[in-house]
């Protein structure tokens, strides 16, 4: 019997998360409320305060689950990736088909309401950690022994890359043309990373130099 009970309770979890994730994608942050989701979840509205205890809750749960059932569908390809471009030519991917299912929109809309939240930026941090992990893992990997691995520090470009494509997202409904410009400007930067891979012994030591000597300068 209490196997019974636990079974209907997880389903029942699991339809008010897909409900909000529901109302969150098709309305916005701003109609989610116990009723909405409710009404998306087939279910009765006490039941998300029973579950969850806010609303709030519910979104920051739904938010984390939900982009960490994305990323694990993408962490075979990310450790496949052999260098930059190869990155963010998976990084193109995932944007149009994250774009198509609504999760970049999640992502977006969690991080609007994270605003006047601390909790709901918990969640948007957590979300975006996920992406991060995977990026800066990749980024290690492809930049060992590049010549800009000296200087380069993969835990601040993948922040920047990952939070990129998400504020690409936003761009998007404003500027779809400026949007596909940004990316097109970062592949130009992987064929620049992956030239100066493609140096001889002798021209990667020049280039070495000539970095190390430029990050002295900004320091000092």
């Amino acid at each position: 019997m209490g196997t019974g009970r636990n079974s209907s309770s997880q389903d029942t979890k699991q339809r008010l998360v897909d409900g909000v994730l529901e109302v969150v994608r098709q309305q916005g942050i701003t109609a989610v409320s116990a009723r909405s989701v409710a009404s998306a979840a087939g279910a009765n509205q006490a039941l998300v305060f029973y579950h969850f205890g806010s609303v709030e809750e519910l979104v920051a749960q739904a938010c984390v689950s939900a982009t960490e059932a994305r990323v694990a569908l993408y962490r075979d390809r990310f450790a496949a990736v052999a260098t930059v471009g190869e990155l963010l030519a998976l990084g193109r991917e995932i944007r149009a088909a994250e774009r198509a299912e609504g999760n970049l929109a999640l992502l977006a809309q969690t991080l609007a309401g994270a605003q006047g939240s601390e909790r709901l930026a918990q969640a948007t941090r957590e979300g975006l950690d996920k992406w991060i992990t995977e990026v800066r893992t990749a980024l290690e990997r492809v930049l060992e022994g590049s010549p800009l691995a000296e200087l380069a520090d993969p835990d601040g470009l993948a922040h920047a890359v990952s939070t990129g494509f998400l504020g690409l997202t936003l761009f998007d409904t404003v500027d779809p043309e400026g949007a596909e410009q940004a990316v097109a400007a970062l592949e130009q930067l992987a064929v620049l990373v992956d030239v100066l891979d493609g140096l001889g012994p002798v021209a990667t030591r020049a280039v070495r130099a000539k970095l190390r000597k430029s990050g002295r300068s900004r320091l000092s």
